[in-house]
């Protein structure tokens, strides 16, 4: 069994996220995802759109993942790879050459990322505004018989 472990924020899931968690989980058998806090964030000068607890909920609904973990610091990374005992630390090729001191305690991978696609180009795409939380773009909302418990503004009719 070969383990494989990545890091990242995930706000703003896209298609770019999925497409790396499945080549990462095509490189072994487990894959642990660590996701930033939103405290780690701001400490990176980053502010996620969505909430830790949500992102991480996203991200473990994804059929490639078997574990959620969060990562609280930079240097949670060897003590993640030693507790999981990660065979494969993989991430994206944004990250180059920046993770090659893990090499000592397990493989290291960066895979290219999609052509086109991130949540800070969505985010300007939409204009997304954190303070207020409205787009001034507008976005598709999905009804309550697709989510369960979410309360729509859209009659079922006019779906």
């Amino acid at each position: 069994m070969k383990t494989v472990i990545t890091y990242g924020t995930f706000d703003l899931f896209h298609v770019g996220h999925a497409r790396l968690l499945e080549r990462l989980k095509n490189l072994g058998t487990k894959l642990v995802v660590a996701v930033s806090t939103d405290e780690f964030n701001l400490k990176k000068d980053k502010k996620a759109f969505i909430p830790f607890s949500d992102r991480c909920e996203i991200v473990r609904a994804n059929r490639n993942v078997d574990l959620v973990i969060a990562e609280n610091d930079w240097d949670q990374k060897i003590s993640d790879i030693k507790q999981f005992h990660v065979d494969i630390f993989g991430i994206g090729d944004d990250w180059d050459g920046k993770f090659d001191f893990l090499k000592k305690y397990c493989d290291v991978v960066y895979l290219p990322r999609t052509e086109g696609i991130s949540s800070s180009q969505l985010k300007k795409k939409f204009s997304l505004d954190r303070e207020k939380a409205t787009p001034k773009a507008t976005l598709p909302l999905l009804g309550s018989r697709f989510s369960p418990g979410l309360e729509t503004q859209t009659s079922e009719a006019s779906l």
